[in-house]
């Protein structure tokens, strides 16, 4: 045994040397790659620090003096954070190199540059409850010993752009932060009594109309969700609708005919960020003053109620309650808000069961998508009618508390089954849209 255990102890002491010395090179490697990763959280720093004091010098002195395309752009982008109530600002650098997304390949012949992903947390004052978080994908280039940030488009496979300024063009890597509006050109900034209104391309009578929009649709929202929320809410008003979808990260088709979006309307929770609502400028101007106004109290809903939408609030619950929300007080008769199902009832063809989930995709079903909004909100109307507005209030805040599964909710809140409660609604479209 002694005999053996020599023998296999000789081979490890080899190895633990072999091993010391990789473990040491390792070592220095590693501090290396620390130490120049505080390089790069140096510069993020700095350009943080330089959009909180509004200095735009300081700002500038990060951005790369070559890269002439990026650095004109960057000058934009700071001219409008400094019409912004910006209260919190900060980077985060979370990977490096190929963790973060390949270069395009320059032949060697530049300056070095390295990739950079980065955590970006904003907030904006009396709109944001807690940090905007969001990645970017950004290239930083070494000049004369010091780091500059080169461009935020080398890792966007459809980019065209010549960020750095070398002649190259765009990238293959695939990868780029969500768009934001400031990032889309000059920005006109516009205060409601309510509502903060940000437009890139649009004329300021028409932003200012947005701001009406948004203040009368607040109170609207408020009587229909009569809890806690900031009562405020941020508009977004691009120029195009391609632009609309940058904001979003959706193809343009998603949402073509749609008037307005709100930002993450499905999911969140507890200490949720704030929406954005998003208009989209070939739909939302061709509506009378009414069609606007259920737009808007449609979306401010969403805003009112997002700290208490999570993953287990359905579709049919938040949308439904948005709509019934919407439409309280006007003067129409359910066939007229709810056209495509009652064609579909007058045709003996009732819903046997709620719309799910996906039935509410921006996928290019028009049709399909109208009659799933109408479907919701004829079961938040039932419900308000039959069991009262409270109850339909407390059957949205259960369910976003509820881990998933509305039965057991639905028997909670209304002393009734999800079967039974599906079998109600039914013969309720039945009997309100006239069908057979």
């Amino acid at each position: 045994m002694t005999h053996r255990w020599r023998r296999a102890s000789a081979v490890p002491a080899v190895l633990v040397a072999g091993l010391l010395a990789f473990q040491s090179g390792c070592v220095e490697r590693d501090r290396d790659g620390a130490a120049e990763r505080g390089l790069f959280q140096a510069v993020l720093d700095r350009q943080a620090e330089a959009v909180l004091a509004g200095d735009r010098e300081a700002y500038l002195s990060t951005v790369d003096p070559r890269a002439d395309g990026y650095r004109d752009a960057q000058r934009t982008v700071f001219g409008n954070l400094a019409r912004l109530p910006v209260d919190h600002w900060s980077y985060r650098v979370t990977a490096t190199g190929d963790d973060a997304f390949p270069l395009p390949e320059d032949g060697g012949a530049g300056p070095r540059r390295v990739a950079v992903r980065a955590e970006l947390r904003y907030r904006f004052e009396g709109y944001d409850p807690a940090p905007v978080r969001d990645v970017e994908y950004l290239t930083l280039t070494e000049r004369k010993g010091r780091w500059y940030v080169s461009s935020d488009s080398d890792g966007d496979s459809d980019s065209d752009s010549d960020s750095d300024g070398d002649g190259d063009g765009g990238a293959s890597g695939g990868r780029r932060g969500t768009q934001q509006l400031w990032e889309q050109g000059e920005m006109t900034v516009v205060r409601g009594e309510r509502s903060l209104v940000l437009g890139v391309g649009r004329p300021e009578f028409d932003l200012r109309a947005l701001a009406d929009d948004a203040d009368r649709a607040v109170p609207g929202a408020g009587e229909a969700w009569p809890r806690d929320w900031p009562r405020r809410v941020l508009v977004q008003a691009p120029a195009t609708l391609e632009r609309m979808a940058g904001l979003l990260g959706g193809p343009p088709s998603s949402y073509r005919g749609i008037a307005a979006v709100t930002t993450g309307e499905a999911g969140g929770g507890g200490g949720a960020p704030a929406e954005r609502i998003v208009v989209n400028p070939e739909a939302y101007w061709l509506l009378g003053e009414e069609g606007r106004r259920i737009v808007m109290t449609h979306e401010v809903t969403h805003v009112a109620t997002r700290e208490h939408t999570t993953e287990s609030t359905p579709l049919w619950l938040s949308e439904g309650f948005a709509d019934w929300a919407a439409y309280r007080g006007v003067d129409r008769s359910p066939a007229r808000i709810a056209p495509l199902l009652t064609d579909a009832v007058r045709d003996g063809e009732v819903p046997r069961r709620l719309p799910t989930d996906e039935e509410f995709a921006f996928d290019g079903d028009a049709d399909r998508l109208a009659r799933s909004y109408e479907s919701g909100w004829l079961l938040c109307r039932m419900v308000a009618q039959r069991w009262g507005e409270e109850k339909l209030v407390e059957l949205y805040l259960a369910a976003g508390e509820s881990g998933g599964g509305m039965d057991p909710v639905v028997r909670e809140v209304l002393g009734t089954g999800m079967d039974q409660l599906t079998e109600r609604w039914r013969e309720y479209v039945r009997r309100e849209l006239g069908g057979r």
